[in-house]
């Protein structure tokens, strides 16, 4: 399984962007799929989660604001980002869980100036 994120940029606060990953190799149709995000000096933590029966589940410091979604006939899974923060700004990695094995994307960059 191999993931490929983007949509990361700059952009102020309040504003809006979309993340996108695409998944190439095999998905099972059991899986996990998600964002997280690690900011400077700081641990990674999880954004948003979506399963393959489309459950979600949000951090507390997005709720309401990032929206997570998938298009299974592309293996992609999406993060639309509106009313922007400073505190949302650090580097965003696709994951995916496949029969319990974590599967990891490069990581894109958002940047959210005050």
């Amino acid at each position: 399984v191999q993931l490929q994120a983007s949509g990361g940029g700059w952009v102020e606060a309040g504003g809006s962007l979309r993340l996108s990953c695409a998944a190439s190799g095999t998905i099972f149709k059991r899986n996990r799929m998600g964002w997280y995000r690690q900011a400077p000096g700081k641990q990674r933590e999880s954004v948003a989660t979506i399963t393959s029966g489309g459950t979600t589940n949000y951090a507390d410091s997005v709720k309401g604001r990032f929206a997570i979604s998938t298009d299974n006939a592309k293996s992609a899974v999406y993060l639309e980002m509106s009313s922007l923060k400073p505190e949302d700004t650090a580097v965003y990695y696709c994951h995916a869980r496949v029969l319990g094995l974590d599967y990891w994307g490069q990581g894109t960059l958002v940047t959210v100036s005050s």
